[in-house]
């Protein structure tokens, strides 16, 4: 069985995955292995029918190698599938719908539903835990009003107005990774169980002065503040440049690449930047090692279709 770390261009993945058929024995090999596994019942020792699809002893159901994964009810070529999960896993500030579209042959509509469907796999755990040295901080994306004509401003949108824009939070542990999501509001009530849930009792926080975090409670955490507001970014140890680093890379992405990200859809856009930053030392093919495995995990269309 060959291993996903061969793949260490887009010339050596296209080269290896000639048709859709090399690329279905692919992913029987990295799925099942010998022994096919219904989809359905999970019974093992599946059979292979006369037309390659299986089917399963127990309860009768007869599947593809498909059924259950990313690519499930595809139309669209496994062979541009597998090349549009490189495409997407190697840039470091992501690829646009348009971009994709050219690069494998598709509409850009098609591209748009592809990006979406794998976006979809980089859902963050809720499992993680930070600790020792974390930077907390939010961010405000949208309602650009520079260019806009001045009686159609907005009044009122600086700083962390959310009357045109879209907060979110995050947490960076220092030399380590990164959780961030978008939030109903800014509000202390709202940030506090997200640290709490997150970061690990006894850790070091370091923020800046906003208001919202004062209630962090000393016996459970130490609390560091540096001043931005009196132009204060680094007092020993206590600054945000990490996750302020962070948040760079999602801007980019989003007014350099995407050039506009809906509220709807802007957790998918925080997931895909929170995987590539923290997946940042690994190689290409590593990266793509790491999504390839989660699109044969267990999907659902629902997983796509679901935002808010």
């Amino acid at each position: 069985m060959i291993g996903l770390e061969k793949f260490e261009n887009l010339i050596s993945l296209v080269s290896y995955f000639k048709d859709n058929d090399a690329c279905k024995q692919f992913l029987k090999e990295q799925r099942w292995g010998d022994d096919v596994v219904c989809p359905y019942c999970g019974h093992h020792h599946c059979y292979t029918r006369s037309n390659g699809q299986f089917r399963c002893p127990n309860c009768l159901n007869n599947f593809s190698v498909l059924v259950g994964t990313v690519f499930e009810n595809t139309k669209i070529s496994l062979v541009k599938w597998f090349s549009a999960m490189y495409l997407i896993s190697s840039h470091k500030k992501g690829v646009s719908s348009h971009q994709l579209a050219k690069d494998i042959s598709v509409t850009q509509k098609t591209a748009w539903y592809i990006l979406h469907k794998i976006r979809s796999l980089y859902n963050q755990e809720n499992s993680i835990e930070l600790s020792e040295d974390v930077e907390c901080d939010e961010a405000y994306i949208g309602g650009s009003e520079k260019n806009k004509h001045e009686s159609k401003k907005t009044e009122g949108t600086q700083g962390r107005s959310l009357k045109t824009k879209t907060p979110v939070f995050g947490m960076a542990q220092r030399n380590g990774k990164v959780v961030a999501m978008k939030t109903k509001d800014n509000k202390s009530r709202t940030l506090m169980p997200i640290i709490k849930q997150f970061v690990k009792e006894g850790s070091r926080i370091y923020t800046d002065e906003y208001i919202g975090y004062r209630s962090l409670v000393e016996s459970e955490y130490s609390h560091s503040v540096v001043n931005h507001g009196a132009k204060q970014f680094v007092d020993g140890d206590s600054h945000t440049n990490t996750i302020e680093g962070f948040w760079a890379q999602l801007k980019r992405s989003i007014f350099g690449i995407y050039h506009f990200v809906s509220a709807a859809y802007l957790q998918r856009y925080v997931d895909e930047a929170v995987f590539r930053y923290n997946s940042r030392k690994q190689s290409e093919s590593e990266r793509f090692q790491s999504m390839f495995k989660r699109s044969i995990g267990i999907f659902r269309y629902a997983d796509v279709k679901n935002v808010g």
